[in-house]
């Protein structure tokens, strides 16, 4: 595997860091925090450079708030300036590491995404039905994972390619923040441990366009130890979402239990009871759909999840409190993830949702 070198001057380059500001402000400009740089964001950007060059930048404080879609999750965000660092180290390195990626690896990499897996394993299936065995799959979910990356083993993946020692400090201190902890300890909920309390050896800020890469990179060592060492054919994962299919039960028994002492003992992960092996037949929950060989359906929970949501928006549409046309996105993006299922009744439900709220605002 080439080792990655000389690339630290590549991310201060002003060019870079220029487009860097581009991609960070992206659906951001109107924010406060990114108006008062942009007012002089050239001065900004030779600001940020500066303590790149001459190593004095430290990583911002971060801003803690809960989402709870798809599920409750603490998302945690950085000042405007170091999302324009992660977007500087992003444009130069995950480049390098995405051409070592297996190809049905497919959270946040351009190209794929979830309709894209959700083709993937249903095309599999197709093919699976087509042959005299019965199919099972082996569905592994891994607990908490973001908040469960163990630092040292995430250093010690970087610093097997990265020879560049700048770079490497850098990475150092995003992922050792001073400033927060990420880390729960095992079997505990986001919101059962006070953020003091955290464990500053383990765990990625959900946000940070950093953990998206480190995430790939970390679950990057399991994908290649499922294809090269265990000759696995039918593999794909969405971030920690793992699917494998066979046609013999005991075997995916034995291939669990493999993957299981794997992730415990070289990179500190444990699965959770979501685990299962069942058969292609019932159908197979994978990134927001229940997916057979010929057709795949919206989980229930994600509907309940769409309904609620635009409900929601409605109340605070008609109440002021909320503008039309972000209403209008949400349903735009919902009527997309529809557009890749079978979901007549679904889309009906939402059109009529989306005529009341007409006739409110008219009258």
């Amino acid at each position: 595997m080439q080792s990655i070198k000389n690339i630290y001057e590549k991310i201060y380059d002003f060019e870079n860091l220029h487009k860097a500001w581009e991609e960070a402000r992206k659906g951001k400009r109107y924010r406060d925090d990114v108006m008062i740089f942009n007012r002089n964001y050239e001065e900004h950007l030779i600001d940020i450079q500066n303590h790149l060059i001459y190593g004095t930048y430290e990583v911002g404080k971060y801003h803690t708030f809960y989402v709870y879609e798809p599920k409750k999750r603490l998302i945690m965000s950085l000042p405007f300036k170091d999302r324009i660092v992660q977007w500087a180290i992003y444009r130069q390195l995950f480049p390098l590491y995405e051409k070592t990626f297996i190809y049905d690896s497919y959270a946040c990499r351009k190209g794929k995404g979830t309709h894209k897996a959700a083709d993937r394993l249903q095309y599999w299936l197709r093919q699976t039905e087509r042959k005299p065995e019965r199919y099972y799959y082996l569905k592994m979910d891994i607990s908490k994972y973001f908040y469960r990356v163990d630092h040292g083993i995430l250093l010690e993946i970087l610093g097997r390619r990265i020879k560049d020692k700048r770079l490497l400090d850098l990475l150092e201190k995003i992922i050792n923040s001073e400033s927060t902890k990420f880390g729960l300890p095992l079997g505990k909920e986001p919101d059962e441990v006070e953020i003091a309390d955290r464990l500053g050896d383990k765990g990625m800020p959900i946000g940070n366009l950093t953990s998206q890469m480190f995430a790939n990179i970390y679950l990057n060592e399991v994908d290649q130890y499922a294809k090269h060492e265990l000759g696995l054919h039918y593999y794909i994962r969405y971030m920690d979402d793992i699917i494998i299919l066979h046609h013999d039960k005991k075997y995916l028994a034995e291939v669990k239990e493999l993957l299981r002492i794997f992730l415990e003992d070289n990179l500190r992960l444990n699965l959770n009871n979501k685990t299962a092996i069942r058969p292609c037949s019932m159908g197979i929950d994978f990134v927001g759909y229940r997916i057979w060989a010929t057709h795949r359906r919206l989980k229930k929970k994600t509907a309940v999840k769409i309904k609620r949501t635009l409900k929601r928006y409605i109340k605070r549409v008609n109440a002021g409190e909320e503008s039309r046309e972000k209403m209008d996105r949400a349903i735009a993006s919902y009527r997309g993830i529809l557009s890749h299922c079978n979901s007549y009744g679904m889309r009906q439900s939402l059109n009529n949702l989306f005529r009341e709220n007409k006739t409110e605002k008219k009258e």
